[in-house]
């Protein structure tokens, strides 16, 4: 029995690093009134970011340096990216020029 457990305690602890996954947080900004909200965000690697749409009619969220481009987001549709380098990220929505966000990632 104390070699079944044993056994059992080294497979545990052989595997379970490589089952443990760090996922990031999960930060919305809400498309409402032809603005984006927060309009600036601080994130962390591996964070995503969802972006909604609660305007009546569709957006986009751009990044100037072409990290991201959601495309259309439809009324009522979201859209989500995972940020994967550090900087800082200027967009907006290709539609509407005065919408503009920024993104800043630790």
């Amino acid at each position: 029995m104390r070699n079944l457990l044993g056994g059992a305690l080294i497979a545990y602890i052989l595997i379970a690093p490589a089952q443990a996954t760090v996922q990031g947080t999960r930060h919305t900004v809400t498309i409402d009134g032809v603005q984006f909200s927060p309009a600036e965000l601080i994130v962390h690697l591996g964070d995503r970011i969802v972006w909604v749409n609660k305007d009546p009619f569709p957006h986009t969220a751009t990044a100037i340096n072409k990290a991201f481009d959601s495309g259309s987001i439809a009324v009522n549709a979201s859209w989500s990216y995972t940020v994967t380098k550090k900087g800082e990220i200027d967009y907006g929505c290709t539609f509407h020029p005065t919408m503009k966000g920024k993104i800043k990632v630790q």
